[in-house]
């Protein structure tokens, strides 16, 4: 018996020192909160390391798979309007990073009057950042570029974080910075349990945000899916603006 025991407790030794082993070596994911890396107050000056961004945005609430085109339906004001928005397979660097390269086009009676090509990366850690775009407005007969086009780096412009690794509820976050052209837009969580019906399905567990600039009288909740992304955009404060995702399409 006495045998027997000392061998259960060499076996149980060998057993909590292989479990130790393991968990120590098993990699871990520190993820900081989006108020510590983009934070609304201060000085910003948030650190962008190459080295620290992955190839892939593969974030849940905002994935970005090129060749998918999100078709959006809706209305500003009076005026119906539809947005489409093709995640490419171009890429732009900006501050050593490679962005990927998101295409919006907003249109009204079938005819493009408002274009942006936006510049997204993700971190290691799943952020993924906003670095600039260039929004685009038509004027009589061409296309022009807005004021509020920026690019991190240039004149002062600033990233900041489009979506969250780990979103929670109460999270505050800058979205972009560049003040010459007024582009300061934050973004608050309210909840993780919202839902929402669009012509595109039904959806629980909605992330729910609150998104607005503190130079423009209005602000707008966001609607995001798990693996799918942006389902629905309302002004709840200022003019009336909504827009909910009638299609999906994937191409290679």
């Amino acid at each position: 018996m006495a045998r027997k025991l000392a061998l259960f407790a060499v076996l149980l030794l060998i057993s909590c020192s292989a479990s130790s082993s393991s968990s120590s070596s098993s990699p871990s994911v520190v993820v900081t909160p989006p108020s510590s890396l983009a934070p609304l107050h201060g000085t910003y000056a948030p650190s962008i390391e190459p080295t620290n961004f992955v190839a892939t945005v593969n974030n849940q609430y905002w994935p970005l798979i090129p060749g998918t085109a999100y078709h959006y339906e809706g209305v500003r004001g009076s005026t119906s309007q539809t947005d489409d928005e093709v995640v490419t397979h171009q890429t732009k660097e900006i501050l050593g990073v490679a962005c990927t390269v998101v295409r919006d086009t907003v249109s009204e009676h079938g005819r493009a009057i408002e274009r942006t090509f936006d510049w997204y990366a993700q971190d290691a850690q799943g952020d993924v950042w906003d670095m600039g775009e260039v929004s685009l407005g038509r004027q009589p007969g061409r296309f022009v570029t807005a004021s509020d086009s920026w690019k991190s780096g240039v004149d002062g412009a600033q990233p900041g974080i489009i979506m969250p690794a780990a979103p929670q509820p109460g999270d505050n976050y800058r979205q972009e910075y560049y003040p010459p052209g007024q582009a300061l837009d934050e973004a608050h969580v309210l909840n993780l349990d919202g839902t929402m019906s669009v012509p595109y399905g039904n959806f629980h567990q909605v992330l729910v945000t609150s998104e607005f600039s503190p130079l423009e009288p209005q602000t707008e909740q966001k609607y995001y899916v798990a693996g799918l992304g942006e389902v629905a955009e309302r002004v709840v404060k200022g003019h009336h603006e909504e827009f909910q995702l009638v299609n999906v399409t994937r191409s290679g």
